[in-house]
């Protein structure tokens, strides 16, 4: 398993949505519950920092195309 700084935004997004639908399951061990809830906020706030990097990048780069 990679480690939260390597996996990719795309792969976070899917483990989140596979973390919901075990959620979404009513016989969901109450155990795992807050395991999955855990991993979930973590892999929600990456996602938020990849983001916010990712659109000041895209600020930084359009700010460079425009004339001065």
């Amino acid at each position: 398993m990679t480690t939260d700084d390597q996996i990719a935004y795309g792969d976070a997004i899917a483990e989140l949505e596979a973390i919901v639908a075990r959620l979404e399951d009513t016989d969901v061990d109450v155990d795992v519950l807050a395991d999955r809830v855990t991993r979930a906020a973590e892999l929600i706030t990456l996602c938020r920092d990849r983001i916010a990097r990712t659109r000041i990048e895209v600020e930084r780069v359009v700010a460079d195309l425009e004339p001065e």
